[in-house]
């Protein structure tokens, strides 16, 4: 029979699981059939695996680690991208208009007078970079060096600096970078909790 002083860190370690398992869940559907309602679950389940993770009395066994491990990364690739597109969604109320090919449209800085400027899609391939900038983000957490968060969001400013002219892009690229980049060490942060 397990004594009572044993039970708590299994019992920790089985809500953990639960929880993170349905963030996880939840962020892959909200990834594939994007719905707030679906985000907002998946951002609440991962506040609430870091709270157990931080209260967790013991570190768990290398098996459930790994199983966080990995949970967690689908949480932050997955989750990422909805909480970045509701955070934009939040702060831009449909002001910006979307391109064809997912980037957004914007007016050009400087045009010859007399003619009529034509907008031009900025930003593009935005789902595809914050899917690698979260991988990224994560990875380094997950491996202990965190330090290498300077060198994504640099090679992201870097990538992304001549289209951000205009105003509409330059917000988008800081309030999308900043929610994909919180998102992602949140995820990755609960296993460091987990397992010290």
């Amino acid at each position: 029979m397990i004594a009572p002083v044993e039970l708590a860190p299994v019992l920790s370690w089985i809500v953990l699981v639960i929880a993170v398992s349905a963030s996880a869940t939840i962020a892959v559907f909200s990834f594939y059939r994007p719905n707030r309602a679906l985000t907002w679950i998946s951002a609440v389940l991962l506040g609430a695996s870091l709270l157990v993770a931080a209260l967790v009395p013991e570190a768990p066994p290398a098996s459930i680690t790994v199983y966080l491990s990995l949970a967690s990364l689908a949480i932050a690739i997955f989750g990422g991208g909805p909480a970045a597109v509701l955070a934009l969604d939040l702060a831009m109320r449909g002001s910006v208009q979307a391109g064809a090919h997912g980037g957004i449209l914007v007016m050009p800085a400087s045009t010859a007078p007399g003619i009529l400027p034509e907008r031009r899609e900025v930003l593009r391939g935005g789902t595809t970079i914050g899917i690698l900038e979260r991988i990224a983000t994560a990875g380094a957490i997950l491996l202990g060096f965190p330090e290498a968060l300077a060198i994504v969001v640099a090679v992201k400013g870097v990538g992304r600096f001549t289209e951000l002219e205009a105003a509409e892009s330059r917000e988008r690229f800081i309030i999308g970078t900043l929610a994909s980049l919180i998102w992602a060490c949140a995820a990755a942060i609960l296993v460091r909790l987990a397992s010290s």
